[in-house]
């Protein structure tokens, strides 16, 4: 039976991290009877071992709500500012938001952008201060700041509580009065089909995953008509034919149905086993018998996201590199912003050279493999994308693993130490750089500034949020043009350490400049060791080279012979550690006699530590690579 589309409400959670989405949703899930009592536990929609671990959402869930005779849909998102991507894709599949702001911790940077992503969509927002009830909590002041930055008025700000759950049935309330409900003809995704007779039904897919015995399945709003169990499907992007085994809502269980409806968000279980067949943006649509289908034009997707840090991964175990593929193929449908790349390593095997958002996206990521596939994993130094002039056309001389060579203009883009050309073939080197802003008590923002002046930002502006006549927490916006390079690593750690934990960021990729960028060369025993070799700039290379030699000496176990660790730029060495031999007492038998006695056996002892160390193989344990990935 079809659901009148003026019942249906589809609206997302848009917060700074830790400031209490998932909480506030576990309320409006236990208030609407979605879940009984016995089923309900903290953080219901962290679906994954790893969120529930680190208290901290990685993906977008959905829960279908029954509230007074309406649906609502509600579409939980990520925070952090590596998780984005998600956000973008939740705020396309809904018409309203709630923007959550955190009354001990007022508005944030990440809350600024993700309300200009929901304004970008005609989103209705929906104020609430969450966590009133703790004693830590600015009430009037942050209601004065969310006034102030958004305009919004004292009356429309809800006060509310995710803990103890104050304001739900208010919040409830105002997502019914206040939120338009879905209508294609305003939405921001939907292309009418002028060349058809008939308007075609058509659905937006904004997430994906595996199941195990329902293949591919598709998250997708509908946005224009319906669909039916018994009808044949049509995925546009990919051209593929689709025979429907399940359609249903989450609730956030899976809830099977016999037909999904316009405005609804669903899923569709495809029975595919393909995942390369269901793109993340991509258009489903009816089979027509007459063709038609083929000139239905596509919904609006989303503008794939940039990667921003590159590392290679590999597994510990080379026999496991099939079982690392399906994994790494399975959970890139589930988390479309993962690109990879076959390479090989003389020293690691076959691998993949992965791009992600974020060093918190690199490490969420590893970790996931590890845990949910079981696949041990060794992960090289983070990098960035670096472009590079080449002097010359002749790309055999290239290392061969370079995948992205644009002959046109003779560049080429690395990204990984093992990558970099000869110097004698590089012209000029460009990193990428992105537009950093800070938001920052006034009190912090000297030290902010300095930070990022160490970090070879470049300052553009300092402006003020709040009112001078109004009694609050006055917050700077602090701008600065920085390298990606710079941010990638510790940057985020070190602002917060010396902000006491109130500073947020946010940044965007500008383009590319040029920059003296050199590859560190690690050696263990003379040997290079490309999985730790690294890409910085010159004026950070001895400091880090020396940092990595350092680290590496405490971690690699000492052998029967001497192992020199070094650092090489350019081949020249400029940093050096010596891990120091076991020694047998070769002496410890003899009592007195003559010296020469000795000097004789001290120096067959020599000459043997001298063969073994020709023809001696260094083991280098999981923890070095680990730790050097935490080296700034």
């Amino acid at each position: 039976m079809a659901i009148d589309t003026s019942l249906i409400r589809n609206f997302c959670i848009i917060a700074h991290i830790d400031h209490g989405k998932s909480t506030l949703a576990d309320r409006l899930i236990e208030f609407t009877g979605a879940l009984s009592r016995r089923e309900i536990k903290d953080r219901v929609l962290d679906t994954l071992e790893l969120e529930q671990e680190r208290g901290i959402t990685i993906k977008l869930q959905t829960a279908r709500l029954h509230y007074k005779g309406f649906i609502l849909n509600l579409i939980d998102t990520p925070g952090h500012v590596d998780f984005s991507y998600e956000v973008s894709r939740s705020v396309a599949a809904s018409e309203g938001a709630l923007l959550l702001v955190d009354a001990t911790q007022g508005v944030q940077a990440q809350t600024l952008s993700t309300v200009y992503k929901a304004m970008e969509y005609d989103l209705k927002i929906i104020p609430v201060l969450n966590k009133v009830d703790m004693d830590t909590a600015d009430v009037e002041g942050t209601k004065e700041e969310m006034m102030e930055i958004f305009g919004f008025s004292q009356s429309e700000i809800i006060l509310a509580s995710g803990k103890t759950g104050l304001g739900v049935d208010k919040i409830l309330d105002t997502i019914i009065k206040e939120i338009p409900p879905p209508d294609k003809n305003k939405s921001k995704v939907f292309v009418p089909d002028d060349n058809l007779k008939v308007q075609p039904t058509k659905a937006l897919v904004f997430d994906a995953f595996y199941h195990e015995f329902l293949g591919v399945t598709a998250l997708v709003k509908v946005v224009a008509g319906s669909f039916n169990l018994s009808d044949k499907l049509y995925a546009i992007g990919t051209c593929t034919d689709i025979s429907p085994i399940e359609l249903g809502y989450l609730n956030p269980k899976m809830c099977k149905t016999f037909e999904l409806n316009e405005g609804e968000v669903g899923y569709i279980a495809t029975g595919l086993k393909d995942i390369n067949l269901i793109h993340v943006g991509d258009t489903i649509t009816l089979k027509m018998n007459d063709d038609s289908h083929l000139l239905v034009k596509s919904l609006i997707g989303y503008k794939p996201p940039k990667p921003m840090v590159f590392a290679s991964l590999y597994p510990v175990d080379s026999s496991d590199f099939e079982k690392f593929r399906d994994a790494l193929e399975k959970l890139s449908l589930n988390d479309s912003s993962i690109t990879y790349q076959k390479e090989f390593s003389q020293a690691l095997g076959t691998g993949y050279v992965c791009g992600f958002l974020g060093l918190l996206h690199l490490e969420i990521t590893q970790e996931r493999l590890e845990k949910e596939y079981g696949i041990e994993l060794i992960t090289t130094t983070p990098t960035v994308e670096f472009r590079i002039k080449l002097k010359t056309s002749d790309y055999t001389k290239l290392p061969i693993n370079i995948a992205n060579i644009d002959t046109k203009q003779n560049l080429a883009y690395i990204r990984t130490a093992a990558e970099f050309p000869d110097p004698g073939l590089v012209e000029y080197v460009e990193e990428p750089w992105v537009s950093l802003e800070v938001l920052v008590p006034e009190d912090y923002v000297g030290s902010v500034m300095e930070l990022c002046h160490k970090h070879r930002g470049e300052y553009i502006s300092l402006s003020y949020l709040s009112n001078k006549n109004i009694v609050l927490r006055r917050h700077a916006i602090l701008k600065f043009n920085m390298p990606m390079i710079e941010i990638m690593i510790s940057f985020f750690d070190k602002l917060k350490s010396i902000t006491n934990g109130y500073a947020s960021m946010e940044y965007a990729f500008t383009g590319f400049r040029k920059s003296e960028i050199v590859k560190v060369t690690i050696l263990v025993n003379s040997q290079p060791a490309e999985a730790l070799s690294f890409l910085t700039h010159k004026v950070n290379a001895q400091k880090k080279g020396r940092e990595v030699v350092e680290k590496l000496k405490e971690l690699i176990p000492r052998q029967m012979f001497k192992v020199p660790i070094q650092a090489a730029v350019e081949n020249q060495i400029v940093a050096r550690e010596t891990i120091n031999p076991y020694r047998k007492d070769v002496l410890a038998k003899l009592y007195g006699g003559d010296v020469t006695r000795k000097l004789k056996l001290l120096e067959k002892q020599k000459k043997g530590k001298k063969k073994m160390k020709l023809v001696g193989n260094v083991e280098i344990p999981k923890e070095a690579f680990l730790a050097v990935l935490k080296i700034d």
